[in-house]
């Protein structure tokens, strides 16, 4: 598992090099939030449109006022157009049949800038430049500036906090200025959702950040858990960002935050969100980092659902119910995905929330099924947590429970192919409450098992009543 994880982390480090200039497009970049950059100050892009609905987005980042001069070369055969946009309104839109196609446009804000490229008619390759970008914006955030608050000084060994960039939203309390704890172990916290857990805070957290800097990652919302976390934590500070684009979550402000904070929590919302706007990104590696490093990373719901190994992503398709997921292997609401983390305690793993309050334990089976042998399976209540240590030790806080299912010799895929109602015994089920603990990697609890399965043929599913 170890030799696992070091090789996806250098696999993600090796394709997450510092932000480079981009010469060429990178599909799928039909929509802002899937922005292609950063682009630089004389670097031209080469691209093209290929269908009637193709468009091509861009961004970059300016840190003083300056005067663009934009330009987008095409056969004369086609008429393609480009609009200029800030974060709040579209600046300027260059419409005519020229080609090129060029003006100059005076930007007098700092902030991220995005560029659309559209067609009027035809189709084929373009050439795009922007000259005047100012030195060193264009990668989303300058290495030497000062933070809105300035820190001075060299931080542990992360270095200079970074400019940040004009539309990333932020919420801090507290310090802005990096306090360095050394930390020597770290672990995961799993939360199902709904009420948070003070406990899982107080007991699993605080001791292990010693008053450190909290981070939290959300693709919407606000600061609700700055003050909470802050006092709970007794932490020197609580940043919140609003990490709802590609080019923030390659931002060197937002790396340089999850790399600097000894804790980091995920907030709940949409896992499916998360994934498309983080994977593939730097901001995913510095997550990856985080355990390895000896810091604690945590989540609820959404937040939760992401640490695993596989995820239920249910990207463009409606959330599953128990009763849909045992009726269908392959059930069009049935979606996993992979590859996000690779913590070694959630390798083989499918983390489910919300799960008895929602009555998810037959489809964490069914995922189960339809996954390679061996997978686990954790279920967790609303109001409840996990929380996992480096050597994979779980203990459970909260009013609700945990559930841990774990195939062995007497499991039996009965029935688990597409297009037939699952069929899947004898799988073992460990119920944990407060207190209760079990070990990730070893299998060791205080908890004796229970057989118990799903039969997707009947409307009375569940084998052995699962949550008794």
């Amino acid at each position: 598992m170890r030799f696992k994880y070091l090789l996806t982390l250098l696999l993600l480090l090796m394709n997450q090099v510092a932000l480079a200039c981009i010469s060429t497009e990178s599909e799928s970049n039909d929509a802002e939030s899937d922005a292609d950059g950063p682009l630089c100050s004389g670097q031209s892009v080469v691209a093209g449109i290929g269908s009637r609905r193709d468009q091509d987005w861009y961004y970059f980042n300016v840190t003083t006022p300056a005067d663009l001069s934009i330009s987008l070369a095409h056969s004369s055969a086609d008429d393609f157009d480009w609009h200029l946009y800030d974060s709040a309104s579209r600046l300027y839109s260059a419409e005519t049949g020229n080609s090129p196609e060029s003006a100059t446009v005076s930007v007098t804000g700092a902030g991220l800038y995005t560029l659309k490229v559209t067609r009027y008619a035809g189709r084929g390759d373009y050439t795009l430049d922007v000259h005047g970008i100012p030195d060193g914006s264009s990668s989303g955030g300058s290495s030497g500036g000062g933070s809105s608050g300035g820190n001075g000084g060299d931080l542990c060994d992360v270095g200079l906090r970074p400019a940040k960039p004009g539309g990333l939203t932020r919420y801090i309390s507290g310090n802005e200025a990096d306090i360095c704890v050394t930390q020597s172990t770290g672990g995961l916290l799993v939360m199902g959702g709904g009420s948070d857990v003070d406990n899982a805070f107080t007991r699993r957290v605080k001791p292990l950040i010693s008053g450190g800097d909290v981070v939290v990652l959300r693709t919407s919302g606000s600061d609700g858990y700055n003050d909470y976390l802050k006092n709970l934590l007794n932490a020197d500070s609580v940043e919140t960002l609003i990490v709802d684009r590609q080019q923030y979550a390659n931002d060197e402000y937002v790396i340089w935050a999850v790399r600097s904070a000894e804790f980091v929590w995920i907030a709940g919302g949409d896992q499916s969100d998360y994934l498309n706007q983080w994977q593939g990104t730097a901001l995913q590696v510095a997550l990856g980092e985080v355990l390895a490093r000896g810091g604690v990373l945590g989540g609820t719901s959404a937040g939760a659902a992401v640490q695993s190994e596989y995820i239920y992503d249910p990207d463009g398709v409606l959330g599953a119910y128990s009763s849909e997921a045992v009726s269908d292997l392959c059930h069009e609401n049935i979606n996993i995905s992979s590859g996000f983390l690779a913590s070694p305690v959630m390798q083989s793993v499918i983390v489910d929330t919300h799960f008895a309050e929602r009555d998810r334990m037959g489809r964490l089976m069914a995922f189960m099924a339809g996954l390679p042998a061996g997978t686990l399976g954790i279920g967790v209540d609303e109001a409840t947590s996990i929380f996992i240590g480096a050597d994979g030790s779980g203990v459970v806080d909260g009013s609700g429970d945990v559930y841990v299912l774990a195939e062995d010799a007497q499991t039996s895929r009965t029935q688990a192919q597409c297009g037939a109602p699952v069929i899947y015994e004898g799988v073992l089920r460990y119920k944990l409450s407060e207190f209760d603990a079990f070990n990730f990697l070893n299998g060791s609890t205080n908890v004796t098992p229970k057989r118990i399965g799903v039969d997707g043929r009947s409307g009375n599913f569940y084998i052995n009543q699962p949550y008794q």
